[in-house]
């Protein structure tokens, strides 16, 4: 499968609280709900094709108990993002969680890197991460991720958590899909590529 990254992030960076106000307000973060003013249906449908693709899903355990609260308790099976969540696979990595209570979920809390690596090698299509901002972190410093997509909102929020460390892992990217909606929402989907390419002192590329 290939491991694939979906992020709500602003211009500058932050995903921090993209839901709602009080969502998550942790080191003192006061800007929280930025995304759903911009979240149209062009966006919603664009959002329901994903979710319609994937063959599993790989959470954090923050994110997965978020979604496990309010899509895990739904029963209306013929909304795209519900039916997904509700009967595919579901991955946690965490070494907290020991008794999940949604249907299909299996947690990692061994060998992480050596379990998505097996699940990444299996003969199917996609393993979709959704938010989990810290554990799509750690799977690019260990390279786990094959695609990443950034949904880009048009608005600089100033403060918050950014999905790129200051200092953390590079990484080259190939842009294989753009698309827009109206209200100025970017989707970019990135295949990674290894390491970058950088110019010497010759001016030569490394």
């Amino acid at each position: 499968m290939k491991l694939i990254t979906n992020t709500q992030v602003t211009v500058d960076g932050v995903v921090q609280g993209n839901g709602g106000r009080d969502e998550n307000r942790s080191g003192g973060f006061e800007r929280g709900g930025w995304a759903r003013p911009l979240f149209d249906s062009e966006a919603m449908t664009w959002n329901d094709q994903v979710y319609q693709r994937a063959d599993a899903f790989l959470f954090g355990r923050r994110t997965y108990e978020l979604f496990a609260g309010y899509w895990g308790v739904r029963d209306d099976l013929q909304n795209p993002i519900v039916g997904a969540l509700n009967t595919k696979p579901k991955y946690v990595a965490s070494t907290t969680l020991t008794d999940p209570q949604w249907a299909n979920t299996t947690v990692l809390s061994g060998d992480v890197a050596a379990a998505i690596g097996e699940l990444r090698a299996e003969p199917r299509g996609e393993l979709q991460v959704w938010g989990s901002g810290t554990l799509i972190r750690w799977l690019l410093h260990h390279r786990l991720v094959d695609e990443i997509v950034l949904l880009t909102y048009p608005v600089v929020v100033g403060q918050g958590t950014r999905l790129f460390p200051a200092t953390g892992p590079d990484i080259g990217l190939k842009l294989v899909d753009l698309q827009s909606t109206p209200k100025g929402i970017t989707f970019q989907t990135y295949r990674t590529t290894g390491r970058p390419q950088y110019e010497t002192a010759t001016g030569r590329e490394l």
